[in-house]
């Protein structure tokens, strides 16, 4: 879903620009590391993946696309871009699992590793011993495949549903060198988060966490039907009726109940979360989400305080007009990050 936002913002731009218009060949908006801040190269893109070939067509200026509203096309691009950018040759994902927008995805990461480098000296840790939680890792295991790609980091993936839980441990086993450092876990209570999830004897450099918008399957029905809208080609006067035709595994685009939608949606997630990474202060240097609304912000901020968070960080992040922002916080003072990299660095000798 969050994918056809991203995809929706480009073709915005491109139907509203003059078709003598300059094409963007950088986007400068994502993190100066990010692999994707240039326009996708389809021509190398389909010689990594020739599956992608039956997708890509010419737009209305003569440049090659996908049409973003077709989630075949958009699997398929996904599975082109992992494999070129970062050597896995087998992803695939059940029909109707969430199909993220891996710029962005990547993007989280990047400006996480610089938090936990401005923590390092300025350097930006590349190794083995960075252990990372991932709450919701999803059938897609997007975040650890690109953290254990781009920076040799450790994960552990978190899901309440054990389909998704099924798939991802398919792509592990069937990439090279992803057994050797990511794990998943089954989280039984849908009501905790980290509770079950971080045992006594964890200790995680960072949490990260793409949460839940929607407070209902209703409103995220809602919100991909004008997604939708937004990107069909149809010059037909009566989209809704059309959008009422769709199958629903294409109306939304991908994604099921634990990926869109919770009891009182991203504030009421974010909060619990905040309340709950309390009682693993010492467990973890970094928590962070990635925040959709803006508008939640000033209540996570008073519940962070009261939750007796030490720093707090907002980073901003945009890709073409989507804004978000990550959220990070830590009960560990100064003194205590230090033990902790002396600790990381012992390790090491």
């Amino acid at each position: 879903m969050a994918l056809v936002k991203q995809s929706f913002a480009v073709l915005k731009r491109a139907k509203s620009s003059p078709k003598s218009a300059p094409i963007e060949t950088e986007k400068y908006a994502l993190h100066p590391r990010n692999k994707h801040r240039q326009r996708y190269d389809f021509d190398a893109l389909i010689k990594t993946s020739p599956a992608l070939a039956l997708f890509v067509r010419a737009n209305e200026h003569g440049d090659s696309t996908i049409d973003f509203a077709n989630p075949k096309a958009v699997l398929a691009l996904n599975s082109a871009l992992l494999q070129h950018f970062y050597n896995i040759q087998h992803w695939r994902i059940p029909a109707g699992y969430l199909c993220p927008p891996i710029p962005g995805r990547a993007d989280y990461l990047h400006h996480v590793a610089d938090l936990l480098g401005v923590e390092n000296v300025g350097v930006t840790p590349h190794i083995s011993q960075i252990n990372v939680l991932d709450i919701g890792v999803g059938a897609n295991l997007i975040y650890p495949i690109i953290g254990q790609r781009e920076y040799a980091w450790r994960f552990v993936g978190a899901d309440c549903d054990p389909i998704a839980l099924n798939n991802a441990q398919q792509i592990i086993d069937s990439n090279f060198g992803l057994a050797d450092c990511i794990t998943l876990r089954l989280q039984t209570n849908r009501a905790n988060i980290f509770k079950g999830m971080i045992g006594l004897n964890d200790f995680f450099d960072l949490t990260i966490c793409n949460p839940p918008f929607h407070a209902s399957l209703a409103d995220a029905e809602v919100g991909t039907r004008r997604k939708w809208q937004q990107l069909s080609h149809s010059k037909t006067p009566n989209k809704s009726a059309q959008l009422k035709s769709q199958p629903n595994s294409t109306r939304n685009f991908g994604g099921q109940g634990a990926e869109l939608y919770c009891a009182g949606g991203e504030k009421a997630f974010i909060s619990n979360m905040i309340i709950e990474s309390a009682q693993f202060s010492a467990q973890c240097v970094w928590f962070t989400t990635m925040v959709s609304a803006a508008n939640n912000l000033p209540n996570f901020y008073k519940t962070l305080k009261k939750a007796g968070a030490l720093h707090v960080k907002t980073i901003d992040m945009a890709q073409g007009n989507k804004k978000s922002r990550i959220l990070a916080w830590t009960f560990l003072n100064e003194k205590q990050q230090q033990t902790w990299r002396d600790a990381q660095k012992a390790s090491l000798t």
